[in-house]
């Protein structure tokens, strides 16, 4: 009898130091998640929240923010200069995704062997990603230079009597920035597919081996099926990426020559900070973003699909 009435007092006890437990528990998880909550909801989530607002406003920063309702999208579907900035990210992302990950593929089976001084290789291809932007485009420039780059003059070793104008011309600016941007982020996206390589099974390759599977076989067979999740990882990213370029079409070709290089972002930028038209500016920044958000939904759909 004594022994129920003692368990029975100290359950309560019991009962409210747990709770004390968990709820120190929870504070100190919530201290160490906060500041980086605060950042999210200072830097990304409010001005993003604003953005939409503000797209269908017209403010230009010195005067009181008006309403004007779907006065900038009408305005940005009847603007040419919006329908070649889509027409010039639509181009750069179909050149830039497929390019990037067929090469940073390549590049990382080359690289996916034990051999002397591979370490070497794998930093030298991925040393341009975290090297200066403003450093790589003004070397590619350089390069492209229509008289004195050596890739002209290259060219016209081989027997290009009219090599490429490159950045000084309308119609090569934009495969001249995919080429250095290809350059760029193929070794980032190299050592992701090499992490994948390095995690598919040894006896998959052998069991296809012995059932008589050659090189191409077992790659086409076992390789890509492997490396699925990170080729769709990749795909998501380059994507997201690619839409969102800006930094190097601004040092190499600023938008030019004429506006044959001219993306989104970039006349998101023009407008908003230029111009002061930050409704309007904040108008383009809502359809890219749904844009986005369309492509990489219909990805992760694509996904599942594949995955059932």
């Amino acid at each position: 009898m004594t022994t129920e009435t003692t368990t029975q007092a100290t359950a309560p006890l019991l009962g409210r130091g747990n709770r004390k437990q968990a709820r120190r528990n929870a504070l100190i998880g919530w201290s160490f998640i906060l500041p980086n909550f605060l950042g999210f909801l200072a830097f990304t989530l409010i001005p993003v929240l604003a953005a939409f607002a503000l797209s269908f406003m017209e403010w230009d920063s010195f005067s009181a923010p008006k309403w004007v309702g779907l006065e900038n999208f009408q305005r940005m579907l009847g603007s040419d200069s919006f329908w070649i900035a889509l027409r010039n990210t639509l181009l750069y992302a179909l050149g830039h995704v497929p390019l990037t990950m067929g090469l940073a593929l390549v590049l990382a089976m080359l690289l996916n062997r034990k051999l002397k001084g591979i370490g070497f290789f794998r930093v030298a291809i991925f040393f341009p990603y975290i090297t200066s932007l403003v450093a790589v485009a003004v070397v590619w420039n350089m390069l492209f230079s229509p008289e004195t780059g050596p890739i002209n003059q290259f060219l016209q070793t081989v027997g290009v009597a009219n090599p490429p104008g490159w950045t000084s011309s309308s119609d090569w600016a934009l495969p001249a920035v995919i080429i250095t941007s290809v350059w760029r982020d193929m070794g980032y996206y190299m050592i992701l597919y090499l992490a994948g390589l390095q995690a598919v099974p040894a006896e998959l390759y052998e069991a296809a081996e012995v059932d008589g599977a050659n090189a191409w076989q077992r790659f086409w067979n076992v390789t890509i099926p492997s490396l699925r999740p990170t080729t769709f990882f990749v795909l998501v990213m380059l994507t997201v990426s690619s839409f969102k370029v800006f930094d190097l079409i601004v040092v190499m070709t600023d938008g030019g020559p004429g506006r044959s290089t001219t993306v989104l972002s970039q006349l998101i930028y023009q407008e908003g900070i230029g111009e002061g038209k930050f409704g309007y500016s904040s108008a383009i920044s809502l359809v890219l973003f749904l844009i986005v958000l369309t492509v990489t939904v219909l990805q992760f759909k694509i996904q599942q699909r594949r995955e059932r």
